[in-house]
């Protein structure tokens, strides 16, 4: 995952079309909003009316979101898309966003996505991975719910103590001499970075990245920095996270096709400036 320094203070609309987005990770997904921006405004669209998102009430509270109700007109039809994408009207003509957050998996709000980026807004989609590519690409940013759910287990995982073995407490006995037992195998040690699953799709998307932005220099090296910002660019849906990597940094390393420089920042003396460049290029 990669964002520029511009697109940390965002300010965001969080819009929520209930039907279709699962309410079990709403908080996971504000904490996913938070590294873009502050979400001025956060509203879930939906018939609440209906038994299948009285389940909603609870999380809408804690996390802090206005429920925006929408009966269906017709039976069978849903008439929550309308509404969301004309309250987006309303919130883009507002002028106090500066970007949107989509949180669906319907194509629907492929239009108003792209019509959102025209109007110079910073879009985010957030769905399951089910969501339809035009979707996808209408967006500067895709991430998968799945990715952020698999996060909030692993943070929840980290944050219960480790289990204590039990102790015994027992007399002391006389040593005894034991016959040399056999070496017992070594444990299992954690597979290599370079043996992790990266498709080779992404390998070449991150080599044609090196290349479009060595182009344009004296050296075969580029900035890692730009190599991330590029890459969403052309894939919005590309996450580290989906490939077992948290920064794009650790998983170049991972790759023997690439070579990874560090350079002290003059301007910075305690952050460093990381390159990278194709050894086969």
């Amino acid at each position: 995952m990669s964002i520029s320094d511009n697109d940390k203070n965002l300010r965001l609309a969080v819009l929520i079309d209930a039907d279709n987005a699962p309410r079990d990770c709403l908080q996971g997904v504000m904490e996913e909003v938070a590294i873009y921006g502050t979400p001025n405004i956060k509203k879930a669209y939906g018939d609440w009316s209906t038994r299948n998102l009285a389940g909603w009430k609870q999380t809408l509270l804690d996390n802090s979101v206005t429920p925006v109700q929408q009966f269906a007109y017709t039976k069978g039809k849903n008439s929550t898309d309308s509404a969301m994408i004309i309250d987006a009207m309303d919130i883009l003509y507002s002028g106090n966003t500066d970007g949107f957050v989509l949180i669906s998996s319907d194509s629907d709000f492929t239009g108003l996505a792209r019509r959102l980026r025209e109007a110079g807004q910073f879009v985010i989609g957030i769905g399951e991975q089910k969501t339809p590519s035009p979707l996808i690409a209408a967006c500067n940013k895709f991430i998968y719910i799945e990715v952020i759910r698999d996060r909030s287990k692993a943070l929840v995982k980290a944050a219960q103590p480790a289990k204590k073995k039990k102790t015994e407490t027992k007399k002391a006995e006389p040593k005894k001499t034991e016959p040399a037992r056999k070496a017992e195998p070594e444990a299992a040690k954690p597979a290599p970075a370079e043996d992790k699953q990266i498709p080779d799709s992404i390998v070449w998307l991150i080599a044609d990245s090196i290349l479009d932005l060595a182009g344009t220099g004296d050296s075969d090296y580029v900035s890692l920095g730009a190599v991330g910002q590029l890459i969403q660019k052309k894939r919005p849906d590309f996450d580290t996270r989906s490939y077992g990597f948290s920064k794009l940094s650790g998983m170049v390393k991972a790759i023997d096709r690439f070579e990874v420089m560090e350079r002290e920042d003059k301007s910075d003396p305690r952050s460093k400036l990381v390159y990278i460049r194709d050894l086969e290029m």
